[in-house]
């Protein structure tokens, strides 16, 4: 079967998508698959399509690339849009590079497009390889998906059956012409050197290595889609909204998991966490048992790239965001009609008729009293362990204040209002969010 086959059998259940943009970097691989793609549009209804071209402004000669794409895709027909990206230091540039890439995409993919990017069958053996050298687990060597939702689109890798030979191929056959990165000779970077030095060793005593290692990223593939059934699975008795819904935060019960092997408590959570925040390695579980393990009174966390687990009330709980920095207070309120933002709070509102000015919000500093109707004035820590709050959330209670009197304590059913049920003291609590890769 031709490549112009192979692709069109991939591409066709896409065709109702609202449009097709194309990752255009001006390399081999880009220019194979944008050549292509056009050829198959002239001769098939499909969407319209467009390419996108990072400029990430690591080398002076990367200046000259965003005209040879428009050059390119001007002669085929094909709007471009360049994108400029920053590409935070790190310890890895690659990785940097890459996470800025996908940003960019990301945040340009309209609703229900489809983004197509050109890694082929020697970049999913490279990538197989890389990850087995860092000791990943199954889901680390289903090394690149084929399909994955990208911002509120899709990205699809239609070439990952195509081996870098079968492109060289074409574009010579086509007469195409590309950029060539000179970075890419560099085998100061670790996948160039497994693609220069690494690869060519294993094809000469194997010649089919990469074909096997690709067929094996896609076994592991599979493995990982049963994996995750099972965690849903497993996940599924641990859902649920809790005490507290209205902290609107991530959690789970956690009598279910630990009723659960380790093995399945680790592929659990994993399946639970890989939206929020890269996963921890092999070493760093033991904060988990830590977590689990620790004694029902305590309050311990578990501290994770993006954020931090903590467990309370019988469930475990996703923290990331403001939830891990101390708001700012106190502040006054002078118009207590209107909402007020609390910088790193989210924000409060008076339901019904509030109480006479000048007020104030603070937080909690220990040996807070608060009137409560029937009972006299009790201590607030009391009032709070009676209603079994999580500890994360009682430094960051937005407290009302006239004067020196505690009027209402926001976000705690009971404590909310006036005693005649004249007022409610509503709490929106901040967003649960960190920025992702």
């Amino acid at each position: 079967m031709s490549l112009e086959s192979r692709l069109l059998a991939i591409l066709s259940p896409w065709c109702d998508a609202p449009g097709w943009r194309l990752a255009f970097s001006g390399g081999l691989d880009s220019t194979v698959l944008l050549h292509l793609v056009v050829r198959l549009g002239r001769q098939h209804g499909l969407p319209p399509l467009s390419a996108l071209h990072v400029h990430h402004g690591l080398q002076v000669v990367a200046d000259d690339w965003p005209e040879h794409c428009r050059q390119v895709c001007a002669r085929l027909g094909v709007p471009l849009q360049v994108l400029r990206v920053r590409v935070e230091a790190g310890a890895s540039l690659e990785r940097a590079a890459r996470e800025a890439r996908y940003r960019a995409f990301a945040e340009v993919l309209g609703e229900g497009e489809l983004l197509l990017t050109a890694q082929h069958q020697d970049d999913q053996a490279e990538t197989l390889l890389f990850r087995l050298l860092r000791g990943a687990g199954v889901r680390g060597l289903a090394a690149m998906p084929a399909v994955r939702t990208l911002g509120r689109g899709r990205l699809l890798r239609p070439l990952l059956g195509v081996s870098r030979g079968e492109l060289e191929r074409y574009a010579v056959e086509q007469g195409l012409q590309w950029i060539e990165d000179p970075s890419n000779r560099d085998q100061h970077f670790s996948r160039n050197f497994l693609r220069h030095r690494v690869l060519p060793l294993l094809t000469e005593r194997w010649p089919q290595a990469v074909r096997s290692m690709a067929r094996s990223a896609a076994h592991m593939a599979e493995a990982r889609e049963l994996l995750d059934d099972l965690a849903r699975l497993d996940l599924a008795a641990a859902r649920g909204a809790g005490d507290f819904p209205w902290l609107g935060l991530p959690s789970l019960a956690l009598a279910p998991l630990l009723g659960l092997s380790p093995a399945r408590q680790r592929n659990a959570l994993r399946h639970w966490l890989e939206p929020f925040t890269p996963l921890p390695d092999a070493d760093h579980w033991a904060g988990w048992e830590a977590l689990r393990e620790a004694a029902v009174d305590a309050a311990p966390v578990w501290r994770l790239v993006r954020g931090e687990m903590h467990r309370a009330a019988g469930r475990i709980w996703w923290l990331a965001g403001d939830w891990l920095r101390p708001p700012a207070g106190p502040l006054s309120w002078v118009e207590p009609t209107r909402p007020l933002a609390l910088p790193g709070n989210g924000c409060l509102q008076l339901q019904g008729r509030g109480p006479a000015a000048p007020l104030e919000v603070r937080y909690r500093r220990g040996g807070e009293v608060l009137a409560v109707p029937g009972r006299g004035h009790r201590d607030l820590k009391r009032l709070l362990n009676e209603r079994g709050l999580p500890a994360f959330v009682r430094g960051r209670l937005p407290l009302l204040y006239r004067g020196n009197e505690l009027l209402a304590v926001a976000g705690v059913p009971g404590l909310d209002g006036s005693a005649d049920g004249a007022f409610r003291l509503l709490w929106r609590p901040p967003e649960n969010v960190e920025s992702l890769s």
